[in-house]
This record gives structure tokens, sequence and C-alpha cells, in this order.
């Protein structure tokens, strides 16, 4: 019984640690990302720069590359707004 047990932890150690793992690609700090592909045939990857404060100044960043600018998932557009501060008077 220990064997068959200890056989199935390596089993499953082994599956889990082969599996892709993945961070998270998008920072929810601003408003738009740019998709950068480099690479197709000769290695290389592709990469998110979520640095951007408007798609016209993504689009000016991308220009000439090959990129893409998206809306960042990640950004969150539904907050309420923030409440009043009301100062007291003296």
């Amino acid at each position: 019984m220990t064997r068959l047990t200890f056989g199935l932890i390596v089993t499953a150690g082994a599956w889990l640690a082969a599996a892709p793992s993945q961070a998270q690609t998008f920072d929810p700090s601003y408003p738009v990302c740019m998709h950068v592909y480099t690479g197709a045939s000769g290695g290389g990857g592709e990469w998110y720069d979520c640095s951007f404060t408007s798609l016209p100044q993504c689009r000016a960043t991308a220009d000439g590359q090959a990129a893409t600018c998206d809306l960042n998932p990640y950004y969150p557009v539904n907050l309420p707004p923030p409440r009043p501060r009301h100062r007291r008077s003296r």
C-alpha cells in the first residue's frame, strides 16, 4: 500500500509540474495595453506592455512595430466615484 501511495504522489507531482503556468500579463493600473509580437519563427515570443493612458498614446508607440493596442480587460472601469469630503468650518 505504501508503494502505491508513493507512486500516486510522484505521478501527481510530475503532472502538476509539467502543466504550464501563466502569470497575470495585464497590469490593472493603466487602461490600455500594447500587445507586442516578436520572432515568428526564430524564437522570441510576445508580451503585453500595460503602461498607456490612451489608445492614441499606445498607437503612437506601436507605430512601426509588430504590435497592437487594446483596452485592458483588468482595468477597473466601473469603480464608484470617490465620496466627497466635507471640511468642517471653524
